[in-house]
């Protein structure tokens, strides 16, 4: 399948994902949606990542800001179902909640 398919499915997940989280009273903003490689870099040697082929680099991932009752969490409990969520949209869909060497809930890909 071609990158721009990829990225269309992603998006229309992430949609999906959106509406589900407002459905739960969970708002959200943006964090960090596409990335050049050289700010990829930048979080890979600050430790901030653990790849330098990173699903942003592809525009096939996204961070988000998580708001319960106007607070900003990050708790992977409180944003699980969010993951799962995601998870079930599609095989090719992980969360970073689920990730086994770096917890990263704010993050949520499509393997491309």
């Amino acid at each position: 399948m071609s990158l721009s398919r990829e990225q269309r499915i992603f998006t229309k997940h992430i949609s999906e994902l959106i509406e589900f989280a407002y459905s739960l009273d969970i708002e959200l903003t943006f964090g960090d949606a596409f990335r050049t490689p050289e700010q990829q870099k930048i979080y890979y040697d600050s430790g901030l990542s653990k790849t330098l082929n990173s699903q942003h680099n592809k525009r096939l991932a996204v961070d988000f800001n998580f708001f319960i009752n106007g607070q900003l969490v990050y708790e992977k409990e409180k944003l699980e179902c969010l993951g799962i969520f995601w998870e079930t949209l599609d095989d090719k869909n992980r969360w970073g909640g689920h990730f086994k060497n770096f917890i990263d809930t704010p993050h949520f890909e499509r393997k491309g």
